[in-house]
Order: C-alpha cells, then sequence, then structure tokens
C-alpha cells in the first residue's frame, strides 16, 4: 500500500513538474515577415474587380497580451494599379482610357483577436481564426506610361490642381491614412515558429490613389510645349484621343469624387515566436 500511495505521489509531482514547466513558457511576441498580392479599387476599377493583382510584401511585430489578445505594428509594400482597358462590363470606361500604377508604403497600428486559445507548440490549442484592425498612413504617388516613358501625374494637376483657372482644386498630399480591417488563420508548427494566412482591407482618406477623381478641366488648363505640341499634363488628362476622338470637355466627370479609393493584401505569413522563461517560487508558484 505504501508503495503505490509513493508511486502516486511520484506521479502527481512529475505531471505537476512537466505543467509548471510548460507554464513557465511565455509567448511574449512574434517577429514575422509575409509575401503576397495586392488589389486596388476606386475610380478606375469600379466594380472592385480582382483581375489584376500585384506584388505585396510585409514585416511586423507582434506583442502577445494573453493566448486571445496581440498588438501589432506592421510595414508593408504594395504595388497596385489599373486600366480602363480592363472595363469590359461598360461602353464607356474603356473609351476613356486611363490608367495608373503605384507604389504603396505603409505603416500600420493593429489589434488581433484570436477567436481560439493559442498556445504554439501545445497540441489543442496550435490554431486559430482571428480578426485584425487599426489605423496606418501611408505613402503613394501614382504614375502613367507614356509613349514609354514613366511620368508621375500628381506634379501635372490632371484635374486643375494648383490651376489658377481652378482655385478650389488643390494640389493632393502624397500622404494618406487609412483603416486596415481583415482577418486570418494562423496554425504553430512548432514553439518556435507559425504560419498564417491573411486578408486585409484598407479604407483610406484619399481619392488620388489612382489620380483621379472629380471631372475633366478646359484645355487651357494646360499650355502647349515650346514647340507647340500638347504638353504631357494635356495628354495624360485626357487618354481618350489615343482611341480616337478626345471626349474630356470642361466640366464632363472624370472620377467619382463621393467614394475614397481602397486597396486590399492578400499574403501568406511566417512568424518566430519571442519566448521568456519565468523562474519558479519557492512554493513551486510561478
Amino acid at each position: 500500500m505504501k508503495k503505490k500511495i509513493l508511486a502516486l505521489v511520484l506521479s502527481i509531482s512529475v505531471l505537476s513538474g512537466t505543467m509548471n514547466a510548460q507554464d513557465a513558457v511565455v509567448q511574449e511576441g512574434e517577429f514575422g515577415f509575409g509575401a503576397g498580392a495586392g488589389h486596388y479599387f476606386g475610380d478606375i476599377n469600379t466594380r472592385a474587380r480582382l483581375n489584376r493583382a500585384k506584388l505585396a510584401g510585409t514585416v511586423f511585430f507582434r506583442k502577445n497580451f494573453g493566448n486571445y489578445i496581440a498588438g501589432r505594428v506592421g510595414f508593408s509594400f504594395a504595388q497596385l494599379g489599373y486600366s480602363d482597358i480592363y472595363n469590359t462590363h461598360s461602353k464607356v470606361l474603356p473609351t476613356r482610357n486611363l490608367s495608373f500604377n503605384t507604389k504603396v508604403w505603409e505603416l500600420t497600428l493593429q489589434g488581433d483577436f484570436n477567436f481560439f486559445r493559442f498556445m504554439p507548440g501545445e497540441p489543442g490549442y496550435n490554431f486559430t481564426p482571428y480578426i485584425t484592425f487599426g489605423a496606418g498612413v501611408f505613402n503613394y504617388d501614382p504614375y502613367a506610361y507614356l509613349r514609354g516613358e514613366k511620368i508621375f501625374l500628381r506634379p501635372l494637376g490632371t484635374e486643375g490642381q494648383g490651376s489658377a483657372l481652378y482655385p478650389d482644386r488643390k494640389p493632393y498630399s502624397t500622404m494618406a491614412l487609412c483603416i486596415p480591417f481583415g482577418g486570418g488563420i494562423k496554425y504553430s508548427l512548432n514553439s518556435k515558429i507559425n504560419i498564417a494566412f491573411e486578408v486585409l482591407h484598407r479604407f483610406t482618406n484619399t481619392d488620388y490613389l489612382d489620380d483621379v477623381s472629380k471631372t475633366y478641366v478646359s484645355a487651357a488648363t494646360f499650355p502647349n510645349n515650346p514647340d507647340g505640341s500638347p504638353s504631357n499634363a494635356a495628354l495624360l488628362s485626357d487618354r481618350s484621343w489615343e482611341l480616337g476622338t478626345p471626349i474630356g470637355t470642361d466640366g464632363l466627370q472624370r472620377g467619382n469624387s463621393r467614394q475614397k479609393d481602397q486597396f486590399v493584401t492578400a499574403m501568406f505569413h511566417l512568424t518566430f515566436n519571442l519566448q521568456s522563461y519565468k523562474c519558479p517560487t519557492s512554493s513551486g508558484s510561478y
């Protein structure tokens, strides 16, 4: 009988020690990076089609506050762009013939919320879906190609920005704010490494991600070059001339200023857990 009691005590002691050893390891946070694709929605992609995705990437640090909640700071990049030639659902938009590209550099602060308890390396707690949202700031600078030459659009004032003829239209900033919102799933391969897939949508406060917002302006806004040829501003403000008769008359709708531009990224993440260890007290608690 004494042997059975001794064996039971030893078993409990071993189990307790194992549990305490596991509890002693605290997942402080994660450092990670991701790669995937980004897509733009706005005045040129009015139907929110996902047919011209471009490269996107991110690096981030996540600070855990328990097994369900975390805060994250991230720095991301996305190449965005679209063209009216893809608007095959419309008879009008392809004749507008506008297009753009831009590189987005973004800094965000987000909160992550796990649906399940997440403990990397622990069977039964190594998977969870999650949602995330926050706030951010990003830089962008739209450009287009004309006769093979890359030309930045903002300095041209393609909608009369900065022109004395349109004093209410000021040059737009290349910095803007965003509200990222999305979700994903993550899985721990072991106690040190996790993988995840995340979709993150951004609502922004700019309508010039694509350099398209309001109406066409008068041809007098863009004086000819010294040799008498049309300026790049004139040629890129209304590109319908490339397909035939120009359509851009003063006051005709060019974009929709009532809706701000948006973009989304979908990325695979690889993260590395940062662990710390608590020292046991004399009572055996941590």
